[in-house]
Protein backbone atom coordinates (compact mmCIF):
# COMPACT_ATOMS: atom_id res chain seq x y z
CA UNK A 1 0.00 0.00 0.00
CA UNK A 2 1.25 3.38 -0.93
CA UNK A 3 2.20 5.52 1.88
CA UNK A 4 1.32 8.77 0.39
CA UNK A 5 -2.04 10.43 0.52
CA UNK A 6 -2.72 13.81 -1.42
CA UNK A 7 -6.79 14.43 -0.68
CA UNK A 8 -8.25 14.08 2.49
CA UNK A 9 -12.05 15.11 3.57
CA UNK A 10 -12.42 15.50 7.28
CA UNK A 11 -14.64 17.96 9.79
CA UNK A 12 -13.68 20.22 12.55
CA UNK A 13 -15.76 21.59 15.21
CA UNK A 14 -14.77 24.83 17.10
CA UNK A 15 -15.24 25.19 20.95
CA UNK A 16 -18.41 26.85 22.11
CA UNK A 17 -18.17 29.17 24.87
CA UNK A 18 -18.47 29.13 27.83
CA UNK A 19 -22.44 29.40 29.95
CA UNK A 20 -22.42 32.97 31.88
CA UNK A 21 -23.72 32.66 35.38
CA UNK A 22 -26.31 34.07 37.74
CA UNK A 23 -25.34 34.84 40.81
CA UNK A 24 -25.45 37.05 43.95
CA UNK A 25 -23.58 38.96 46.07
CA UNK A 26 -24.76 37.71 49.35
CA UNK A 27 -22.04 39.08 52.17
CA UNK A 28 -23.37 39.85 55.96
CA UNK A 29 -22.07 43.95 55.60
CA UNK A 30 -23.12 44.44 51.75
CA UNK A 31 -26.45 45.96 51.25
CA UNK A 32 -28.55 45.23 47.93
CA UNK A 33 -25.36 43.06 46.62
CA UNK A 34 -26.73 42.93 43.74
CA UNK A 35 -25.71 40.35 40.93
CA UNK A 36 -22.41 38.74 40.56
CA UNK A 37 -22.03 36.36 38.07
CA UNK A 38 -19.08 36.41 35.49
CA UNK A 39 -19.16 35.73 31.98
CA UNK A 40 -18.39 31.80 30.37
CA UNK A 41 -14.98 31.88 28.18
CA UNK A 42 -13.99 31.69 24.57
CA UNK A 43 -14.25 28.10 22.86
CA UNK A 44 -11.17 27.08 21.43
CA UNK A 45 -10.37 27.46 17.60
CA UNK A 46 -9.41 24.75 15.54
CA UNK A 47 -5.94 25.99 13.65
CA UNK A 48 -4.08 25.12 10.81
CA UNK A 49 -0.25 25.35 11.09
CA UNK A 50 2.02 24.42 8.31
CA UNK A 51 5.28 21.63 9.41
CA UNK A 52 7.74 21.54 6.64
CA UNK A 53 8.46 17.93 8.45
CA UNK A 54 4.87 16.52 6.38
CA UNK A 55 5.32 15.51 3.03
CA UNK A 56 1.48 13.57 3.27
CA UNK A 57 -1.96 13.81 4.44
CA UNK A 58 -1.57 10.29 5.49
CA UNK A 59 -2.64 12.39 9.45
CA UNK A 60 -5.62 12.34 8.12
CA UNK A 61 -6.61 9.20 6.57
CA UNK A 62 -7.72 7.68 10.49
CA UNK A 63 -8.11 10.58 12.23
CA UNK A 64 -11.40 12.75 10.19
CA UNK A 65 -12.68 14.35 12.94
CA UNK A 66 -11.17 17.19 15.29
CA UNK A 67 -12.82 19.01 17.56
CA UNK A 68 -11.72 22.00 20.04
CA UNK A 69 -12.30 22.16 23.93
CA UNK A 70 -15.16 24.27 25.08
CA UNK A 71 -14.73 27.88 27.12
CA UNK A 72 -15.74 27.11 31.05
CA UNK A 73 -18.75 28.68 32.40
CA UNK A 74 -18.65 31.97 34.47
CA UNK A 75 -18.38 31.93 38.28
CA UNK A 76 -19.08 33.70 41.39
CA UNK A 77 -17.67 36.80 42.21
CA UNK A 78 -17.67 38.80 38.60
CA UNK A 79 -14.96 36.31 37.64
CA UNK A 80 -14.87 35.01 33.79
CA UNK A 81 -14.73 31.60 32.40
CA UNK A 82 -11.27 30.17 31.53
CA UNK A 83 -11.20 30.50 28.16
CA UNK A 84 -10.14 27.04 25.90
CA UNK A 85 -6.50 26.68 24.04
CA UNK A 86 -6.77 26.73 20.38
CA UNK A 87 -6.75 23.24 18.82
CA UNK A 88 -3.54 22.82 16.54
CA UNK A 89 -3.46 20.85 13.54
CA UNK A 90 -0.22 20.56 11.92
CA UNK A 91 -0.48 19.65 7.77
CA UNK A 92 2.09 19.91 5.14
CA UNK A 93 3.19 22.35 3.35
CA UNK A 94 1.38 23.10 -0.31
CA UNK A 95 -2.00 22.30 1.40
CA UNK A 96 -4.96 23.67 0.00
CA UNK A 97 -8.51 23.95 2.45
CA UNK A 98 -11.72 24.12 0.47
CA UNK A 99 -15.07 23.99 1.67
CA UNK A 100 -16.28 20.81 1.24
CA UNK A 101 -19.87 22.08 1.00
CA UNK A 102 -19.44 25.22 -1.50
CA UNK A 103 -15.91 24.09 -2.79
CA UNK A 104 -14.80 27.55 -2.47
CA UNK A 105 -10.84 27.98 -1.30
CA UNK A 106 -10.57 28.98 2.29
CA UNK A 107 -6.83 29.15 2.78
CA UNK A 108 -3.71 28.00 0.18
CA UNK A 109 -0.82 26.92 3.25
CA UNK A 110 2.42 27.13 1.40
CA UNK A 111 5.39 28.53 4.18
CA UNK A 112 6.39 27.09 6.93
CA UNK A 113 4.79 28.25 10.37
CA UNK A 114 1.92 29.90 8.07
CA UNK A 115 -1.66 29.32 10.64
CA UNK A 116 -5.00 29.63 9.47
CA UNK A 117 -8.11 29.24 11.89
CA UNK A 118 -10.20 27.19 9.66
CA UNK A 119 -13.08 27.29 12.58
CA UNK A 120 -13.93 29.78 15.35
CA UNK A 121 -14.51 29.26 18.96
CA UNK A 122 -17.85 30.97 20.07
CA UNK A 123 -17.34 33.53 22.46
CA UNK A 124 -18.81 33.29 26.21
CA UNK A 125 -22.01 33.75 27.62
CA UNK A 126 -22.23 36.83 29.59
CA UNK A 127 -23.46 36.38 33.35
CA UNK A 128 -26.11 38.03 35.13
CA UNK A 129 -23.84 41.10 36.22
CA UNK A 130 -23.89 42.59 32.42
CA UNK A 131 -27.93 43.06 32.63
CA UNK A 132 -28.00 44.94 36.01
CA UNK A 133 -29.92 48.07 35.25
CA UNK A 134 -31.30 50.96 37.27
CA UNK A 135 -34.66 49.00 36.22
CA UNK A 136 -33.59 46.11 37.05
CA UNK A 137 -30.67 45.81 39.41
CA UNK A 138 -31.04 41.90 40.30
CA UNK A 139 -31.75 39.90 37.06
CA UNK A 140 -31.74 36.43 36.73
CA UNK A 141 -30.34 36.45 33.38
CA UNK A 142 -27.44 34.89 31.93
CA UNK A 143 -26.49 33.88 28.46
CA UNK A 144 -25.28 29.97 27.05
CA UNK A 145 -21.86 30.23 25.17
CA UNK A 146 -22.11 30.95 21.58
CA UNK A 147 -21.97 27.56 19.72
CA UNK A 148 -17.94 26.79 17.99
CA UNK A 149 -18.06 27.22 14.31
CA UNK A 150 -18.64 23.75 12.84
CA UNK A 151 -17.98 22.79 9.21
CA UNK A 152 -16.74 20.06 6.56
CA UNK A 153 -13.32 20.31 5.13
CA UNK A 154 -11.66 19.37 1.18
CA UNK A 155 -7.79 19.08 1.59
CA UNK A 156 -6.13 18.75 -1.26
CA UNK A 157 -2.28 18.95 -1.02
CA UNK A 158 -0.03 20.29 -4.08
CA UNK A 159 3.51 19.26 -3.63
CA UNK A 160 5.93 22.56 -4.06
CA UNK A 161 8.32 22.19 -6.52
CA UNK A 162 9.61 24.81 -9.07
CA UNK A 163 10.17 21.80 -11.54
CA UNK A 164 7.92 19.58 -12.69
CA UNK A 165 8.94 16.53 -15.19
CA UNK A 166 6.35 14.52 -16.88
CA UNK A 167 5.85 12.66 -19.94
CA UNK A 168 4.67 8.81 -20.78
CA UNK A 169 5.67 6.12 -18.72
CA UNK A 170 9.13 4.67 -19.03
CA UNK A 171 10.47 7.88 -20.51
CA UNK A 172 12.99 7.82 -17.70
CA UNK A 173 12.03 10.75 -15.82
CA UNK A 174 12.64 8.54 -12.46
CA UNK A 175 16.12 7.80 -13.76
CA UNK A 176 16.76 11.73 -14.49
CA UNK A 177 15.43 12.85 -11.33
CA UNK A 178 18.08 9.90 -9.96
CA UNK A 179 20.65 11.50 -11.59
CA UNK A 180 20.10 15.01 -10.92
CA UNK A 181 19.77 15.40 -7.40
CA UNK A 182 20.27 12.96 -4.54
CA UNK A 183 16.76 11.30 -4.78
CA UNK A 184 16.27 7.38 -4.95
CA UNK A 185 13.09 6.86 -6.73
CA UNK A 186 12.12 3.44 -7.93
CA UNK A 187 13.57 2.62 -11.28
CA UNK A 188 11.97 -0.75 -13.26
CA UNK A 189 11.37 -1.32 -16.81
CA UNK A 190 7.63 -1.73 -16.97
CA UNK A 191 4.79 1.17 -16.59
CA UNK A 192 4.16 3.07 -13.50
CA UNK A 193 7.06 2.27 -11.33
CA UNK A 194 6.46 5.61 -9.77
CA UNK A 195 3.52 5.49 -8.37
CA UNK A 196 3.54 8.29 -5.91
CA UNK A 197 5.41 11.76 -6.77
CA UNK A 198 9.17 11.97 -6.19
CA UNK A 199 10.92 15.29 -4.54
CA UNK A 200 14.65 16.39 -5.61
CA UNK A 201 16.70 19.08 -4.66
CA UNK A 202 19.03 20.24 -7.86
CA UNK A 203 21.91 22.60 -7.89
CA UNK A 204 23.75 23.35 -10.97
CA UNK A 205 27.47 23.89 -11.41
CA UNK A 206 26.60 27.63 -11.59
CA UNK A 207 25.95 27.15 -7.87
CA UNK A 208 21.83 27.38 -8.58
CA UNK A 209 19.35 25.25 -6.92
CA UNK A 210 15.91 24.66 -7.40
CA UNK A 211 13.36 21.49 -6.44
CA UNK A 212 12.11 18.74 -8.77
CA UNK A 213 9.52 16.89 -8.87
CA UNK A 214 8.82 13.63 -10.61
CA UNK A 215 5.51 12.92 -11.51
CA UNK A 216 3.88 9.54 -12.05
CA UNK A 217 3.74 8.24 -16.11
CA UNK A 218 0.60 10.39 -17.83
CA UNK A 219 -0.92 8.26 -20.39
CA UNK A 220 -3.78 9.64 -23.01
CA UNK A 221 -6.61 10.25 -21.09
CA UNK A 222 -5.21 11.04 -17.65
CA UNK A 223 -7.50 14.01 -17.30
CA UNK A 224 -10.79 11.71 -17.95
CA UNK A 225 -9.39 9.12 -15.05
CA UNK A 226 -7.49 6.66 -17.13
CA UNK A 227 -4.17 5.05 -15.16
CA UNK A 228 -2.79 7.39 -12.54
CA UNK A 229 -2.39 10.99 -13.70
CA UNK A 230 -5.57 12.33 -12.73
CA UNK A 231 -4.76 11.46 -9.13
CA UNK A 232 -1.38 13.47 -9.72
CA UNK A 233 -1.44 16.12 -12.35
CA UNK A 234 -2.91 18.46 -9.73
CA UNK A 235 1.00 18.16 -8.78
CA UNK A 236 1.75 20.34 -11.68
CA UNK A 237 -0.10 23.35 -10.75
CA UNK A 238 2.31 24.65 -8.83
CA UNK A 239 5.18 24.12 -11.05
CA UNK A 240 6.74 27.35 -12.56
CA UNK A 241 8.68 25.28 -15.01
CA UNK A 242 7.90 21.78 -16.96
CA UNK A 243 10.25 19.80 -18.62
CA UNK A 244 8.56 17.23 -20.69
CA UNK A 245 10.69 13.94 -21.33
CA UNK A 246 10.22 12.31 -24.34
CA UNK A 247 11.69 8.94 -25.45
CA UNK A 248 13.44 9.43 -28.40
CA UNK A 249 14.42 6.03 -28.96
CA UNK A 250 10.84 5.47 -30.11
CA UNK A 251 11.59 2.27 -27.69
CA UNK A 252 7.66 1.55 -27.28
CA UNK A 253 7.10 1.56 -30.39
CA UNK A 254 4.97 5.16 -30.16
CA UNK A 255 5.72 8.23 -32.32
CA UNK A 256 8.02 10.77 -30.32
CA UNK A 257 5.79 13.77 -31.98
CA UNK A 258 2.75 11.89 -31.06
CA UNK A 259 3.63 11.38 -27.72
CA UNK A 260 4.57 15.44 -26.98
CA UNK A 261 1.36 16.37 -28.67
CA UNK A 262 -0.85 13.75 -26.51
CA UNK A 263 0.77 14.57 -23.07
CA UNK A 264 0.20 18.58 -23.97
CA UNK A 265 -3.81 17.58 -24.39
CA UNK A 266 -4.28 15.95 -21.43
CA UNK A 267 -2.43 19.15 -19.45
CA UNK A 268 -4.98 21.32 -21.35
CA UNK A 269 -7.74 19.05 -20.73
CA UNK A 270 -7.22 18.78 -16.61
CA UNK A 271 -6.30 22.29 -16.63
CA UNK A 272 -5.71 25.16 -19.37
CA UNK A 273 -3.57 26.88 -17.15
CA UNK A 274 -0.67 24.60 -17.59
CA UNK A 275 -0.04 25.72 -20.76
CA UNK A 276 1.05 29.27 -19.61
CA UNK A 277 4.09 27.37 -17.70
CA UNK A 278 6.99 27.37 -19.85
CA UNK A 279 7.85 23.83 -21.27
CA UNK A 280 11.37 22.40 -22.47
CA UNK A 281 11.60 19.43 -24.18
CA UNK A 282 13.85 16.71 -23.27
CA UNK A 283 15.20 14.15 -26.04
CA UNK A 284 15.91 11.38 -23.64
CA UNK A 285 17.81 8.12 -24.48
CA UNK A 286 19.83 9.67 -27.18
CA UNK A 287 22.53 6.72 -26.29
CA UNK A 288 19.83 4.31 -28.55
CA UNK A 289 19.74 3.39 -31.89
CA UNK A 290 17.89 5.96 -34.47
CA UNK A 291 17.30 8.26 -31.03
CA UNK A 292 19.36 10.93 -33.65
CA UNK A 293 17.97 10.00 -36.64
CA UNK A 294 14.09 10.73 -34.61
CA UNK A 295 14.94 13.60 -32.93
CA UNK A 296 15.78 15.59 -36.28
CA UNK A 297 11.63 14.26 -37.73
CA UNK A 298 10.72 15.68 -34.34
CA UNK A 299 12.23 18.98 -34.76
CA UNK A 300 10.99 19.01 -38.28
CA UNK A 301 7.12 18.06 -37.19
CA UNK A 302 7.26 20.70 -34.34
CA UNK A 303 8.57 23.57 -36.45
CA UNK A 304 5.95 22.76 -39.23
CA UNK A 305 3.33 23.20 -36.36
CA UNK A 306 4.50 26.31 -34.91
CA UNK A 307 3.73 29.94 -36.30
CA UNK A 308 6.73 31.76 -38.09
CA UNK A 309 6.11 34.76 -34.94
CA UNK A 310 6.08 31.67 -32.14
CA UNK A 311 9.14 30.86 -30.23
CA UNK A 312 10.19 27.01 -30.40
CA UNK A 313 10.34 25.30 -27.29
CA UNK A 314 14.08 24.62 -26.50
CA UNK A 315 15.16 21.04 -27.17
CA UNK A 316 18.19 19.38 -25.11
CA UNK A 317 18.77 15.97 -26.07
CA UNK A 318 20.75 13.76 -22.83
CA UNK A 319 21.25 10.49 -21.80
CA UNK A 320 19.79 10.09 -18.05
CA UNK A 321 21.52 6.43 -18.30
CA UNK A 322 25.32 8.04 -19.22
CA UNK A 323 24.67 11.24 -18.21
CA UNK A 324 24.93 13.19 -21.37
CA UNK A 325 24.15 16.57 -21.90
CA UNK A 326 22.48 17.11 -18.27
CA UNK A 327 24.50 20.33 -17.34
CA UNK A 328 23.33 22.36 -19.76
CA UNK A 329 19.87 21.15 -19.26
CA UNK A 330 19.91 22.29 -15.89
CA UNK A 331 21.53 25.61 -17.05
CA UNK A 332 19.41 25.94 -18.97
CA UNK A 333 16.30 25.59 -16.43
CA UNK A 334 17.80 27.78 -13.65
CA UNK A 335 18.07 30.50 -16.24
CA UNK A 336 14.36 30.14 -16.58
CA UNK A 337 13.32 29.73 -13.36
CA UNK A 338 15.22 33.38 -12.86
CA UNK A 339 12.52 34.85 -15.23
CA UNK A 340 9.31 32.75 -14.68
CA UNK A 341 7.35 34.00 -12.35
CA UNK A 342 4.89 32.46 -9.31
CA UNK A 343 1.50 31.47 -11.27
CA UNK A 344 -1.50 32.55 -9.78
CA UNK A 345 -3.41 29.31 -8.81
CA UNK A 346 -7.13 30.55 -7.87
CA UNK A 347 -8.86 32.97 -9.16
CA UNK A 348 -11.23 35.90 -6.73
CA UNK A 349 -14.20 33.02 -8.24
CA UNK A 350 -12.85 29.85 -6.58
CA UNK A 351 -11.76 31.64 -2.91
CA UNK A 352 -14.12 32.10 -0.28
CA UNK A 353 -14.84 35.76 0.80
CA UNK A 354 -14.11 37.20 3.89
CA UNK A 355 -16.21 36.52 6.85
CA UNK A 356 -18.58 39.48 7.37
CA UNK A 357 -19.87 40.36 10.65
CA UNK A 358 -21.95 43.58 10.34
CA UNK A 359 -25.68 43.70 9.77
CA UNK A 360 -26.27 43.02 6.18
CA UNK A 361 -29.46 44.46 5.41
CA UNK A 362 -30.55 41.73 2.60
CA UNK A 363 -29.73 38.75 5.04
CA UNK A 364 -33.00 37.63 6.65
CA UNK A 365 -33.07 37.14 10.09
CA UNK A 366 -35.24 34.32 10.48
CA UNK A 367 -37.41 31.96 7.73
CA UNK A 368 -41.32 30.45 8.10
CA UNK A 369 -41.94 27.06 7.19
CA UNK A 370 -44.89 24.64 8.02
CA UNK A 371 -44.16 20.56 8.97
CA UNK A 372 -46.69 18.61 8.02
CA UNK A 373 -48.19 17.83 11.27
CA UNK A 374 -49.27 22.11 10.26
CA UNK A 375 -46.56 23.09 13.06
CA UNK A 376 -45.01 26.54 12.44
CA UNK A 377 -41.11 26.12 11.81
CA UNK A 378 -38.22 28.48 12.57
CA UNK A 379 -35.26 28.83 11.27
CA UNK A 380 -32.29 31.06 10.00
CA UNK A 381 -28.81 31.51 11.41
CA UNK A 382 -29.44 34.60 13.48
CA UNK A 383 -32.55 33.22 15.04
CA UNK A 384 -30.86 29.88 16.00
CA UNK A 385 -27.70 31.73 17.10
CA UNK A 386 -29.82 33.58 19.66
CA UNK A 387 -31.99 30.28 20.62
CA UNK A 388 -28.71 28.43 21.13
CA UNK A 389 -27.62 31.09 23.59
CA UNK A 390 -30.73 31.66 25.62
CA UNK A 391 -30.70 30.25 28.94
CA UNK A 392 -34.31 28.60 28.88
CA UNK A 393 -34.14 27.44 32.70
CA UNK A 394 -34.44 31.22 33.69
CA UNK A 395 -37.44 32.80 33.07
CA UNK A 396 -36.29 36.44 32.52
CA UNK A 397 -34.26 34.85 29.69
CA UNK A 398 -37.29 33.25 28.18
CA UNK A 399 -39.08 36.17 28.52
CA UNK A 400 -35.97 38.02 26.91
CA UNK A 401 -35.98 35.83 23.70
CA UNK A 402 -39.69 36.54 23.75
CA UNK A 403 -38.89 40.70 23.52
CA UNK A 404 -36.29 39.51 20.83
CA UNK A 405 -38.70 37.38 18.47
CA UNK A 406 -41.14 40.48 18.61
CA UNK A 407 -38.05 42.72 17.80
CA UNK A 408 -36.91 40.81 15.07
CA UNK A 409 -40.88 40.83 13.98
CA UNK A 410 -41.16 36.77 14.24
CA UNK A 411 -44.81 37.75 15.92
CA UNK A 412 -46.14 39.74 12.69
CA UNK A 413 -44.67 37.36 10.27
CA UNK A 414 -46.24 34.46 11.61
CA UNK A 415 -49.45 36.47 11.84
CA UNK A 416 -49.61 37.65 8.19
CA UNK A 417 -48.95 33.93 7.45
CA UNK A 418 -52.30 33.02 9.12
CA UNK A 419 -51.14 32.05 12.72
CA UNK A 420 -53.41 31.69 15.13
CA UNK A 421 -53.44 31.69 18.90
CA UNK A 422 -52.89 28.27 20.38
CA UNK A 423 -50.96 26.99 17.19
CA UNK A 424 -47.47 25.28 17.54
CA UNK A 425 -44.51 26.93 17.12
CA UNK A 426 -40.85 24.90 16.64
CA UNK A 427 -37.54 26.06 16.76
CA UNK A 428 -35.28 22.91 16.45
CA UNK A 429 -36.78 20.82 19.11
CA UNK A 430 -38.48 23.18 21.17
CA UNK A 431 -41.70 23.88 21.17
CA UNK A 432 -44.11 26.95 22.36
CA UNK A 433 -47.79 28.05 21.37
CA UNK A 434 -48.20 31.06 19.59
CA UNK A 435 -49.88 34.02 21.37
CA UNK A 436 -51.74 36.42 19.37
Amino acid sequence: MSMFLDTAKIKVKAGNGGDGMVAFRREKYVPNGGPWGGDGGRGGNVVFVVDEGLRTLMDFRYNRHFKAQSGEKGMTKGMHGRGAEDLIVRVPQGTTVRDAETGKVITDLIEHGQEFIVAHGGRGGRGNIRFATPKNPAPEISENGEPGQERELQLELKILADVGLIGFPSVGKSTLLSVITSAKPKIGAYHFTTIVPNLGMVRTQSGESFAVADLPGLIEGASQGVGLGTQFLRHIERTRVILHIIDMSASEGRDPYEDYLAINKELESYNLRLMERPQIIVANKMDMPESQENLEEFKKKLAANYDEFEDLPAIFPISGLTKQGLAPLLDATAELLDKTPEFLLYDESEMEEEVYYGFDEEEKPFEISRDDDATWVLSGEKLIKLFNMTNFDRDESVMKFARQLRGMGVDEALRARGAKDGDLVRIGKFEFEFVD
